[in-house]
Order: C-alpha cells, then sequence, then structure tokens
C-alpha cells in the first residue's frame, strides 16, 4: 500500500481535531513552563489551515501540495516559537514528498525532513526539552520499521509509538531550549508541550494511515 492526497487531508483534518480536543491540556503544560499559549495558538492554525483546503477550488495533486499548505497557514496564522518550527518540519516535508502517493522510504523521508526542519529552525538537539525529543525517536522508529519491511502505515505506527514514549521522557529533564530554560531546574518534573503536541500530530498521521 501508498499513501496518496486522500492520507495527507485525513491526516491535517486528524490532526486539526485532535489540536482541538487537547487545546486546553496544551494551553496549561505551557503555562507551567512557558507562556501559556501554544494550545491557543496551534488550535487557531489549524483551524485556519482547514478553512484553506474547504476553499480550495481544485484537489490537491501530489502529498507535497497539502504539506506546502499546512506550512505556509501555520507560518502565517501562529504565533511564538511553534508557528516558525511547524511551517519549517511541514515545509521541508512537503519538498520531499512531491509525489502523488509514498511508499515506505518516502514516508520515512517525509518524516526526516520534518525533523530536520525543526532542528535547523530551532537549533536543538535530543535530551534539550523539546519537541525534537519526540521527533527524533520518531524517526528512528520509522526507519527501523521500513528496514523490516514494514508499510507505510506501518511506519507510521511505530513513528507514533516513539513520539509518545519520547515526549513523556521530557518530563524530567532539564530545559536547556527556549523559553523553558528560563526556569533551570525548575523546568524539570513537566512534560513538554511542544513534544506533546508533536506526538498528536505524529499520532493523528498514523491513524490516518490506519484507516486508509
Amino acid at each position: 500500500m501508498t499513501l496518496d492526497v486522500g492520507w495527507a487531508l485525513d491526516w491535517v483534518h486528524a490532526a486539526a481535531t485532535s489540536v482541538a480536543v487537547h487545546r486546553d491540556e496544551l494551553i496549561d503544560l505551557d503555562r507551567q513552563i512557558g507562556d501559556g499559549d501554544h494550545g491557543a495558538n496551534l488550535d487557531r492554525g489549524f483551524t485556519a489551515v482547514l478553512a484553506r483546503l474547504d476553499g480550495l477550488e481544485q484537489r490537491p495533486a501530489q502529498v507535497g501540495d497539502v504539506l506546502r499548505l499546512v506550512a505556509t497557514t501555520l507560518m502565517s496564522t501562529v504565533g511564538g516559537a511553534s508557528g516558525p518550527l511547524y511551517g519549517t518540519a511541514f515545509l521541508r516535508a512537503a519538498k520531499v514528498s512531491a509525489l502523488p502517493d509514498l511508499d515506505a522510504s518516502a514516508t520515512v523521508a517525509l518524516l526526516e525532513a520534518a525533523l530536520d526542519g525543526i532542528v535547523a529552525r530551532g537549533n536543538a538537539s535530543p535530551g534539550e526539552k523539546t519537541m525534537v525529543d519526540a521527533w527524533a525517536p520518531a524517526v528512528d522508529a520509522a526507519v527501523a520499521a521500513a528496514d523490516n519491511g514494514a508499510s507505510p502505515a506501518g511506519v507510521l505506527a511505530a513513528a507514533a509509538v516513539a513520539a509518545e514514549a519520547g515526549a513523556h521522557a521530557t518530563i524530567p529533564l532539564v530545559a536547556t531550549k527556549g523559553r523553558a530554560s528560563y526556569l533551570g531546574p525548575r523546568s524539570a518534573g513537566h512534560l513538554d508541550p511542544g513534544a506533546r503536541s508533536s506526538e498528536l500530530i505524529l499520532r493523528a498521521a498514523a491513524e490516518a494511515a490506519a484507516s486508509t
């Protein structure tokens, strides 16, 4: 099986729904170690993404077309650090998925490109209590799954499981990047909101693939 434009559209809708459902949770997580706007910003951004998709006159021809729309919309509507970070992630992913459908290796390439975009934009590394701590293990798991012959859906399922573990592994970490780093040792004991939203978005991708 492959993942086509229908999957990409389903992913975006599932991600938007998940962000809306978890909006207050993300706000609360961000209040603990940030400025409290992560959930509201992401929810506003994905709501704008859905509005743009609904306004399209023609169905996108390639997976990358969908991801590019997500990228540009998030960059223009989401404030704080998350807009540029997610925008760059989806933009990099769009560049490598300019295809009508994706096999397992192309799905891995999409995830790798997204992670590369986040790292380049945020200059962050694993262990610094950022969204990278969800994305990096997700990519590693995706690569391993593809190497073992998994389908694109299997690749995303493995990535989602690893992202969840990576996100929750941020709880004991002391933040050394971003606004949370201002708290120093007091940032330990809290789940990073960016890692949590990354987990939700990757889980949405896996769920969309599973129902394709």
